[in-house]
């Protein structure tokens, strides 16, 4: 049967919307509570919605019973702090799984390279449905800042590079792309994330904010690029060097975060 999809993402597994104009108060991501979750960097997470309401931030089939990344269940003490991003989360009236606000310390390109990952979006997903994808939505003005995706990890020539300025949209098919955000700065980014189910709803709100599959990659330095690509190299390498001289042996898998 398959699962349901988004056309608009079969090409490159992304699109970029039309970018959000409206003012929103920056205490509705600031004064919301976090916790520690390590994704891709120095991170931490303020849960909108989660398995099963609580302030946490950990896949729903970690949970029992366990579940794909669906029907989550909004915490009411994060929604009244954050009426404006719940409302953006909402918006398109897909299914939504978990939601929630990442807060990512400043880092560099070879940082974001190292730190490039795909989500585990779709375990005990029931194949006829629809595909969980992610939106993003940035916050904070990141004006050196942008989204790394790959097809491949370690392939540079299958890069896109989306800047991040505040009000920047995309989706993404995180479980296809490997992705991570370079943060350029002295303030932390923060992005809204959230896991949409594809389907009809998912479509029509695509359409409705313009959303395209192939943008011109941000511009950085050759120098920069080729600086980091060595550096990611290095690191893979120098941490399958430390495994292996324990006897183990990097399994590659995919994040939850």
């Amino acid at each position: 049967m398959g699962y349901i999809k988004s056309a608009a993402l079969e090409e490159t597994g992304y699109v970029v919307l039309d970018r959000y104009n409206n003012e929103i108060d920056p205490k509705e991501w600031l004064d919301v509570e976090y916790v520690d979750w390590k994704s891709s960097g120095d991170t931490r997470f303020a849960p909108l919605a989660s398995a099963k309401g609580e302030i946490e931030c950990n896949g729903f089939w970690n949970h029992k019973p366990p579940r794909t990344d669906k029907d989550g269940v909004w915490i009411d003490s994060q929604t009244a702090l954050a009426p404006t991003l719940t409302a953006r989360a909402q918006e398109p009236g897909a299914n939504v799984g978990r939601c929630r606000i990442i807060e990512l310390q400043p880092n560099t390109y070879a940082d974001c390279l190292y730190n490039l990952h795909q989500d585990d979006n779709n375990r005990l997903n029931p194949d006829g449905t629809g595909w969980v994808v992610r939106g993003f939505f940035n916050l904070t003005d990141d004006q050196t800042s942008y989204f790394v995706l790959r097809e491949n990890r370690t392939d540079p020539s299958e890069e896109t590079r989306i800047a991040l300025p505040a009000g920047a949209q995309l989706i993404v098919d995180t479980q296809r792309l490997w992705h991570a955000a370079a943060h350029y700065g002295d303030e932390p980014r923060y992005c809204l994330i959230t896991s949409w189910e594809s389907g009809p709803e998912l479509d029509a709100y695509i359409a409705k904010y313009n959303g395209v599959n192939k943008v011109d990659s941000y511009p950085v330095d050759q120098e920069i690029l080729d600086a980091g690509q060595i550096e990611q190299e290095r690191r893979i390498a120098a941490r399958a060097a430390a495994l292996a001289a324990r006897g183990q042996q990097e399994v590659i898998a995919m994040s939850e975060a």
